[in-house]
């Protein structure tokens, strides 16, 4: 398995991804000509030929046996400088009444654009078939989260101080969302899927001059939709623990929708960014495999950016590797690659 830039000719295969993630994934929506325009915004900015606070870096994680697709993640350069980037921001109002001696503190949720400029980190999604805990599956996840680390890494002059990653939030059996239902759907005359497929498209002007730009209280909304503040999706909650292993934390954003939290960090604090280290590269034929490969290995280039377990650890500056793993890394003697130990 190994992580590369999507080309213009994965149209399909990311269609599949996106047919597969469905209602709630909204930076995947199930439009093949969005999609192709996403590949070619991705693919201008592996070229460097759009401005450096507007890019989008978009990955694919590629099943060598088969030439398959296995899963997706990306980079947004910076969000929300042509499109508004919306979220609620949880907070607190004070009541008190000197009369009745009494106090009130209340929970509420602020339209906001506080993210304006960071760095996000989006669009991770894995078939199912490539999730679980047997034999090789068990890092495919790791491996599409942990990539885009050492890509910012290595490309640090290209982002921001900041970064941010919006979780998906809680749906029901019935797949629909409790916050939704209880909140945005009095606002949008519209069901959830349909406002979720504009806001993946990234016709987002409506949020701002449908919502109401006073807080709401949360008192006002369902009990079960007060629940789901800051709560993730079933199967999101492995990314969230990937995130937060990262030092990634809620601060209280959420999102417009389903309520999922943002969680954020300052990118030179996210551990593998912090972590990881640069060494030259050995080719040898006989390098030995070891039972279980901790070391994440990317190349340097940036538009052949290329990350993979590899079997081994490094030794002083120089980590060696078997004439596969350079080929999937695309690296020969001499070269450089960035590690991080997981």
């Amino acid at each position: 398995m190994r992580i590369r830039p999507i080309a213009r000719a994965d149209v399909d295969g990311l269609l599949a991804l996106a047919q597969q993630a469905g209602v709630g994934f909204t930076s995947l929506p199930n439009n093949r000509e969005f999609l192709a325009g996403k590949i070619e915004a991705s693919a201008r900015a592996f070229e460097e030929r759009t401005p450096v606070n507007n890019r989008l870096y978009f990955f694919v994680l590629e099943d060598e046996d088969n030439g398959e697709l296995a899963g997706c993640c990306a980079i947004e350069g910076q969000v929300g400088n042509e499109v508004p980037f919306y979220n609620y921001r949880l907070g607190t109002l004070a009541h008190s009444s000197v009369q009745l001696d009494l106090h009130r503190t209340i929970d509420t949720l602020f339209l906001s654009s506080d993210h304006t400029g960071d760095a996000e980190v989006c669009s991770l999604f894995l078939r199912p078939e490539y999730r679980g805990e047997a034999n090789r599956h068990l890092r495919n996840g790791a491996l599409l989260s942990k990539a885009r680390w050492l890509f910012i890494a290595q490309f640090r002059d290209r982002f921001p101080e900041k970064v941010l990653a919006e979780m998906r939030g809680v749906f029901d059996e019935n797949n629909k969302s409790p916050f939704w239902e209880s909140l945005g759907k009095h606002f949008f005359p519209m069901d959830f899927s349909e406002a979720d497929r504009l806001t993946g498209l990234g016709q987002k002007s409506f949020i701002g001059e449908l919502m109401p730009r006073f807080p709401i209280y949360t008192t006002f909304m369902a009990e079960e939709a007060r629940a789901c503040i800051g709560q993730v999706h079933r199967h999101t909650r492995p990314a969230l623990e990937m995130l937060k292993k990262e030092g990634l934390r809620w601060e209280g954003y959420i999102d417009i929708f389903d309520g999922g939290p943002t969680v954020e960090a300052y990118i030179d604090d996210v551990r593998a960014v912090r972590n990881s280290r640069l060494y030259q590269v050995e080719i040898a034929a006989d390098a030995p495999e070891e039972s279980i490969s901790r070391w994440l290995a990317a190349s340097t280039q940036l538009s052949s950016f290329t990350a993979a377990w590899v079997g081994r650890a490094p030794v002083h500056d120089t980590i060696v590797l078997n004439s596969t793993e350079a080929e999937r890394l695309g690296v020969t003697t001499g070269d450089t690659l960035r590690l991080l130990e997981t």
